[in-house]
C-alpha cells in the first residue's frame, strides 16, 4: 500500500511540529487510538482499534521517528500485531512547509505492508481504510486547533437561529390565509396557544 496526501492545517508551523509530538493531541486525533506510551528517544508504543473491511482488531505496535529535522519533517517507522487479523509494518515521510504565517502545508508519502487476513481483503479495501482514517485524523487534528474564532461564529450562528426559524412560521401563516376558514381557524388556535405558553 502506498499513499501520498496533502492538508493545510490552520496552525502556524512551529506550533504543528510541536503538536505532532505531543502524545496527548495525538491519542485524541487518531481514530480508534487507546494508548500512545514513550518508549525511548523518539519511540513510541501505540495500541489501537481498527475495521478494515469485515476484518477488526486491535492492534498493538510500536513507532519510531527517524531522520527529524525540526520544524520541517521526520520519517516515521512503525509496526504493529493485531493477532489473528495479522500484521502491518510501513513507514511514512511528514513534511511541514509555512503556508503564510498562520496555516502550514503537511505532506505525506506512506508505504506499508500487510499479512495475515488482512492480506487477503484486497489492496482497494486497505487503500480506502487509510484514507478514510487520515482523511478523520486531520480533520480531528484541525478541530484542535480551531480557536475561539470557531466559538464565536457557532455563537452567532445561534443569534440569527430565531430568526431563521419565525420565516418558515411567517410562511406557513400565509399559506394559512389561502386555506379553507375551517383550518385556518384551527391553525390559529395552535398557533395562539403556541404563543401563550412560551
Amino acid at each position: 500500500m502506498e499513499l501520498t496526501e496533502t492538508h493545510t492545517l490552520p496552525i502556524p508551523q512551529q506550533r504543528t511540529w510541536e503538536a505532532l509530538n505531543d502524545t496527548e493531541i495525538l491519542r485524541a486525533c487518531i481514530p480508534g487510538c487507546e494508548s500512545i506510551d514513550a518508549d525511548g528517544e523518539n519511540a513510541y508504543l501505540v495500541a489501537l482499534s481498527a475495521a478494515v473491511g469485515p476484518v477488526k482488531a486491535r492492534f498493538k505496535g510500536r513507532m519510531q521517528l527517524t531522520d527529524i529535522d525540526a520544524p520541517n519533517a521526520y520519517n516515521i517507522v512503525f509496526e504493529g500485531q493485531g493477532g489473528a487479523a495479522g500484521f502491518a509494518k510501513g513507514n511514512a515521510r511528514v513534511m511541514l512547509e509555512a503556508d503564510g504565517d498562520a496555516a502550514t502545508k503537511l505532506t505525506y508519502t506512506a508505504s506499508a505492508q500487510v499479512g495475515g487476513k488482512l492480506a487477503q481483503i484486497g489492496s482497494r479495501l486497505i487503500d480506502g481504510a487509510a484514507r478514510k482514517i487520515a482523511g478523520e485524523f486531520f480533520k480531528r487534528f484541525g478541530a484542535q486547533f480551531a480557536g475561539d474564532g470557531d466559538t464565536e461564529t457557532a455563537q452567532a450562528g445561534d443569534d440569527t437561529a430565531p430568526a431563521e426559524a419565525a420565516q418558515p412560521d411567517a410562511e406557513s401563516n400565509d399559506a394559512t390565509s389561502a386555506e379553507s376558514g375551517a383550518d385556518a381557524t384551527k391553525r390559529k388556535r395552535s398557533w395562539t396557544a403556541w404563543i401563550s405558553k412560551s
